[in-house]
């Protein structure tokens, strides 16, 4: 079988090829630029942009399965860029799956896509929607996950993925931040009371792409669903993002500020930035004060059930390979 994997060069979409070709898989990525580790890994490269229908036409052509992983992701930035990417890209995809006869479709998606900004625990899949977003990237996900979805049909057979806060080795977004972060002393607890959250070691989140793959036909249980991916132990927010940081050689984050007073300095940053046209980002936004005041854990019970999801690198084995890569071990 030859897999495309979209994004193939970046965190998640690396790990996914990486296991792609562990398992004798021919593996083209389609990225912007070309990175010289796929070349070594054996992967043909397609070079493109997600929003010329071309280029992902010609990244499509005589494969038989797509890992559509690549997307625009941040919490600050244009809704034009964040759509056109995550949107118009995944329209794209979708059209040239159809075209070129391509007979499955797993979806890298968010658990933010239902997150309105309070408190889940325990959520499952009938989770709704929120009628809102306070950023653009869960808005156009959502937007995205509901088009691969309802694409799902007896020649395509789509599924699409949550994974929740994917981190480990190599990480390039999460696990920086934090420690960038912690460096420059601006790190804050948000919030008083313990909140409880799920992670998802990189390793863990590629297997349950590749199993998707391998259960997803037409008519499947897995076709046209959406699923919840994580390490299945939630964990203490803060008490987590300590360890990465002791980890790091740093200490504990002990300083705070109070939920509200972070959601009102968000939405006020972000009004003065849009206003100025200031370059960068905020330091906080209302997404990110909700994300890390609040308690978001999820049930895996149906990726368990349907895909066969099962995590095989725990957290406690994740901050240890962590730590000794910080280390330089």
């Amino acid at each position: 079988m030859k897999a495309l994997v979209t994004g193939g060069g970046g965190f998640l979409g690396g790990a996914v090829a990486r296991l792609l070709r562990q398992r004798g898989y021919a593996v083209r990525s389609f990225t912007r630029t070309a990175y010289p580790w796929l070349d070594e890994l054996g992967a043909e490269q397609s070079l493109g942009d997600l929003a010329d229908p071309a280029a992902v036409e010609r990244a499509v052509s005589g494969v038989d399965a797509i890992f559509h992983v690549a997307a625009k992701a941040g919490v600050w930035g244009r809704y034009a860029d964040y759509f056109a990417t995550n949107v118009t890209g995944t329209a794209n995809v979708i059209a040239a799956a159809k075209k070129h006869g391509v007979r499955k479709l797993v979806y890298t998606s968010t658990p933010s896509v239902v997150h309105g900004g309070g408190d889940i625990e325990g959520g499952d899949e009938s989770l709704p929607y929120p009628k809102h977003f306070d950023a653009h990237y869960p808005e156009t996900k959502a937007l995205a996950e509901k088009a691969v979805l309802a694409a799902d049909g007896p020649d395509l057979a789509t599924v699409a993925l949550r994974p929740h806060l994917i981190w480990g080795p190599g990480d390039p977004h999460l696990i920086p931040r934090v420690i960038a972060r912690a460096k420059a002393g601006t790190l804050r607890r948000i919030g008083s009371r313990p909140v409880t959250v799920d992670v998802t070691y990189v390793d863990n989140a590629a297997a349950a792409h590749v199993l998707a793959a391998e259960k997803l036909e037409p008519g499947s249980p897995a076709a046209g669903k959406a699923y919840f991916v994580t390490n299945g132990e939630p964990v203490e927010l803060w008490a987590f993002l300590n360890r990465v940081l002791a980890e790091a050689g740093l200490p504990p984050v002990t300083r705070h500020v109070s939920a509200w007073k972070a959601r009102l300095a968000g939405r006020v940053l972000e009004r003065v930035y849009r206003l100025l046209r200031l370059p960068g980002e905020p330091s906080m936004t209302r997404s990110v004060a909700a994300q890390l005041s609040t308690s978001h854990w999820y049930d895996i019970a149906a990726s368990r059930r349907d895909l066969g999801y099962e995590p095989r690198v725990g957290t406690e084995e994740g901050l240890r390979r962590l730590g000794a890569s910080l280390r330089g071990g």
